[in-house]
């Protein structure tokens, strides 16, 4: 007498094969939350390669607000920092340096704070193209900030007549100060490479 033949069970939802390996919540993504790292999230891949772009875009458009800050703080705008009246002409040349100073230590804060956000919880794990694009979006913040900047000057704190020197108006004269914000992202991303926590190898 002929056993009948018994079937294992078939998922209805599936293709009726059991899983092979690997846990539930397994996905093509093992790194951190940094913008260039995909996450364990489940989220759909093209999600975590979409993702890295809006937070460049968030590092670019900061550069507004850190000219309108300059200008505030700066000698030749509303001068917030000093408050004194020998400095709020730019006329006087001892304003200048630390006009452009000011900036210069604007653009310091901003590209660390870029950097340490780009880079997220594991920098050692973060794809060159992000840390390129982070630099990137550092040196169109920092155009972004002296055109800003520049603006309100012209804007608000008219400067007059300007025909013994351009410095006069609020601006700004060593333009090398443009090179500190990318280079400051690329910095805070080259520390945070060093001294974060090393990827766990499965």
């Amino acid at each position: 007498m002929t056993q009948p033949a018994v079937h294992p069970p078939v998922d209805p939802h599936g293709s009726g094969a059991a899983p092979t390996g690997g846990t539930p919540g397994d996905t093509a993504g093992t790194g951190g939350t940094g913008w260039g790292n995909g996450a364990d999230t489940g989220v759909p891949a093209s999600r975590h390669r979409r993702a890295p772009w809006r937070g460049l875009l968030v590092i670019a458009l900061a550069g507004i607000p850190v000219g309108l800050l300059w200008w505030a703080l700066a000698p030749t705008g509303l001068n917030l920092i000093s408050r004194d009246p020998a400095l709020a002409s730019g006329s006087n040349p001892s304003t200048w340096l630390p006009r452009d100073l000011v900036l210069a230590g604007l653009y310091l804060a901003a590209g660390c704070v870029g950097g340490i956000l780009a880079a997220g919880s594991k920098p050692a794990s973060l794809p060159p193209l992000t840390v390129i694009g982070a630099v990137a979006a550092g040196a169109v913040g920092a155009l972004l900030a002296w055109g800003t900047g520049v603006l309100a000057g012209a804007v608000f704190t008219p400067a007059g007549d300007t025909s013994a020197s351009a410095s006069i108006a609020f601006s700004l004269r060593a333009y090398a100060v443009l090179l500190v914000w990318p280079a400051a992202t690329a910095l805070s991303i080259f520390v945070a490479s060093l001294f974060g926590h090393p990827d766990q190898e499965p």
